[in-house]
């Protein structure tokens, strides 16, 4: 099936329309918004989509709900961003924790937050995650919180540590991509598995941010969502590989545990990275959107956590 496109049972094979542009059943409700929006990759796709721009420039509809608004008003630039963007979400406490210190992160971040990861993946070709995650959370990195198509599922592992009996490798919800290092041997192993293709990588080298991005995209999966964990997210943020991040906090105090961000940083405040932000309430949570510059490549930082969760509890 084409990422994107929905074929019911009842269908023929033969995708059905969703919401019309011109609403003229009634107001635009968020479940239509969000269908909309799943169909929007340019601004002539916008419009006919009934997203006309008002008097500061923000595309909305006409007659639509605070909720279906709300939805435009955050993905849309996501949706409008093109075909090779790459952006990473991260959930954390105040005091900037994605887990406590034996792993638990179930959960940081509410119910709110697990629907906005879970839209973020439906607007994605490929979600990334490192092997860490993979072992300690155990996530299936589907789109199950709202409608849309399961993006190809990246799992970033140089030393071949991930066991394949991991759900995604072994549940066959979506392609995974196994992406190993040289004398792994993994082909072998992931014979028999289901929809899971392996990449061996020749090098430590070829495992940077920049060229997994170009790798990926000559794969065809250009919107790329870095989701876990906290190391790998750094890391590709560091290295100048993002395009865009976001970070929900919680009013919660964990006192140690899991780090969120972490990667060298400078020695004067005002060297500091102040990207531009936006902020949104989901439920009692704040979620900050910043849109990245394209810095310098960082010096490396730290191996990913390999006994601790980093995904937010994302295995449930």
């Amino acid at each position: 099936m084409l990422r994107g496109v929905h074929l019911p049972p009842d269908s023929g094979g033969v995708p059905v329309t969703g919401p019309t542009a011109d609403h003229r059943g009634g107001t635009l409700d968020a479940s239509g918004a969000w269908e909309l929006l799943l169909g929007i990759r340019t601004e002539a796709d916008a419009e006919a989509a009934g997203l006309f721009p008002g008097a500061d420039g923000r595309r909305r509809w006409r007659n639509a709900s605070p909720e279906a608004d709300a939805l435009a008003d955050r993905y849309l630039s996501l949706c409008l961003a093109g075909p090779r963007f790459t952006f990473a979400q991260l959930g954390q406490s105040l005091d900037g924790f994605i887990a406590t210190r034996t792993g638990d992160a179930d959960y940081v971040t509410g119910e709110e937050d697990r629907e906005h990861l879970h839209r973020l993946r439906a607007l994605a070709d490929a979600v990334v995650v490192g092997a860490g995650t993979a072992v300690a959370d155990d996530p299936r990195l589907t789109v199950r919180a709202c409608a849309g198509a399961h993006p190809v599922r990246v799992v970033l592992d140089p030393h071949g540590r991930v066991p394949l009996h991991s759900q995604v490798f072994s549940d066959g919800a979506a392609p995974t991509l196994w992406v190993v290092g040289a004398g792994r041997e993994c082909e072998q192993a992931a014979a028999d598995l289901r929809g899971v293709d392996v990449l061996t990588l020749p090098d430590s080298a070829a495992f940077t941010p920049g060229r997994l991005v170009r790798e990926l995209a000559r794969r065809g999966l250009g919107r790329v969502l870095v989701e876990g964990g906290g190391v790998t997210v750094s890391r590709f943020l560091h290295e100048g590989a993002l395009h865009r991040l976001y970070v929900t906090v919680a009013p919660v105090l964990i006192g140690d545990g899991v780090p969120g961000l972490r990667f060298p940083g400078p020695e004067l405040m005002r060297d500091a990275l102040r990207p531009p932000v936006r902020r949104a309430a989901l439920g009692e949570d704040t979620l900050f959107e910043l849109d990245l510059p394209t810095p310098h490549p960082g010096e490396p930082v730290d191996d990913e956590h390999t006994d601790t969760g980093q995904a937010r509890g994302e295995g449930q």
